[in-house]
C-alpha cells in the first residue's frame, strides 16, 4: 500500500517512476530525516543557536556551519575564539549523518561524539564541558527543557551532544534536481548536465564520490597521482591514527549542496568549482579537462543542491539574573 502510494505521489509530481534504473546509478537519492525524536530536536535546536556555550558567548554552532550559507562559513579556515585562525576548513553540517565519520580526519565516530569537540576548543568555542553545562544549569528554561527531554533533573554533556546530534540528523536536503532524474524526472536535467554527469562517471569521480552523499563515505590521500602543495599544517587520519600511511589522508566530502560550500579542499584553497574540479582531475585522477568538460562537469555538480533546511532562529531561554555575562576580551 505504501509503495502504491509513493508511485502515485510520484506520478503526480511528473516522475516516472523507475526503481531498478536509479538503482543502477552509482548514486543514490537523499532519504528525509526519519525515528526523529522531536523533542529532542527542538531542544538541540536552541543549543545549535546558542552563542552561550562558547567562552566569549558570542560563538555559536552556527557561527561556522552557518545554516543559510550551505551549512558551512564559506571561509579557507573558521576564525574561532578571541579571532583565532582556524587550522582547516570547516565541513558542511548539512547531510553530515550520512558520514561514516565526523571532521576531516574521522577522529569522532558520529554526530553525538562531534557535537562535543568544538565546546571545549580553544581555538573554537574556548569552553569546557563543565563550564557550559554549569551555565545552562543556571538557566530556568533550559532547566525544564531538559528535564522534560530527558526526564533527570541534572543536566549533563551527554544531552547536550545527544541533542545537538538529533538536531543535525534532521539537516538532509533530499529533493535536488539530480536526485528528481533518478527517481524518473528525466526533463530534470539539461543535455550538458547529463554530459557532466556521464564525464563524472567516467572519469572515476564516482569511485570516491558515491551514494547517498556523494562522499563523505571513506578517506583518501589528497594528491595520489601529483602531489597535493599546500601550506596548511592539517596531517589529516595519520594525526587520529598515529601511522605514517595515512599521512595526508583526508574524508572524502560530500559533494552534496557543493556549489554553495566553497572554499574547497580541507585548505579552502579552491574558490571555485571550476579550480577544484581541475586540481582534483588532475591530483587524484590524472586527468586534464578540458574547458568544456569542466563546465559539463561543474554542471552537473550544481544539479546536486537540495532542498536547505527552512530553520527559524529558536528564542533562546533568557538567562537568569545571577548568571554572569561573558568577557569576550578577557578571561
Amino acid at each position: 500500500m505504501k509503495k502504491s502510494f509513493l508511485v502515485i505521489a510520484l506520478a503526480f509530481a511528473g516522475f516516472s517512476f523507475n526503481a531498478a534504473a536509479a538503482s543502477e546509478e552509482p548514486i543514490s537519492p537523499i532519504r528525509p530525516a526519519t525515528n526523529i525524536n522531536l523533542g529532542m530536536v527542538e531542544l538541540g535546536k536552541k543549543l545549535y543557536f546558542d552563542p552561550r556555550l562558547s567562552k566569549s558567548g558570542f560563538i555559536s554552532c552556527n557561527s561556522c556551519h552557518n545554516l543559510s550559507m550551505g551549512g558551512t562559513d564559506n571561509i579557507p579556515t573558521s576564525i574561532g575564539e578571541r579571532w583565532q585562525q582556524g587550522p582547516i576548513n570547516s565541513p558542511t553540517v548539512l547531510n553530515s549523518s550520512l558520514n561514516t565519520a565526523q571532521f576531516w580526519d574521522g577522529r569522532a565516530a558520529d554526530l553525538k561524539a562531534q557535537a562535543g569537540g568544538p565546546i571545549e576548543n580553544p581555538m573554537e568555542m574556548g569552553f569546557s564541558h563543565t563550564l557550559a553545562v554549569s551555565l545552562l544549569q543556571t538557566i530556568p528554561g533550559y532547566v525544564r527543557e531538559f528535564r522534560q527531554v530527558f526526564g533527570k533533573d541534572r543536566i549533563d554533556i551527554e544531552q547536550v551532544t545527544a541533542a545537538i546530534a538529533e538536531f543535525e540528523k534532521t539537516l538532509v536536503t533530499p529533493n535536488s534536481r539530480f536526485d528528481q532524474w533518478l527517481l524518473g524526472k528525466k526533463d530534470a536535467l539539461t543535455k550538458a548536465e547529463l554530459e557532466g554527469y556521464t564525464l563524472f562517471k567516467e572519469s572515476g569521480c564516482v569511485a570516491c564520490h558515491y551514494g547517498e552523499a556523494l562522499g563523505g563515505d571513506s578517506f583518501q590521500k589528497m594528491g595520489l597521482i601529483e602531489p597535493y602543495k599546500t601550506s596548511n599544517p592539517a596531517e589529516g587520519r595519520s594525526a587520529v591514527t598515529g601511522k605514517d600511511v595515512d599521512r595526508f589522508n583526508f574524508k572524502v566530502p560530500t559533494l552534496r549542496n557543493v556549489e554553495l560550500t566553497y572554499p574547497y579542499f580541507h585548505d579552502g584553497a579552491a574558490n571555485t568549482l571550476t579550480e577544484a574540479v581541475d586540481i582534483m582531475g588532475r591530483l587524484q585522477l590524472g586527468a586534464k579537462y578540458t574547458p568544456e568538460e569542466n563546465a559539463k562537469i561543474v554542471a552537473f555538480l550544481k544539479t546536486l543542491t537540495g532542498d536547505q533546511p527552512m530553520i527559524l532562529m529558536p528564542i533562546l531561554p533568557p538567562s537568569s539574573d545571577s548568571t554572569p555575562r561573558p568577557n569576550p576580551f578577557g578571561k
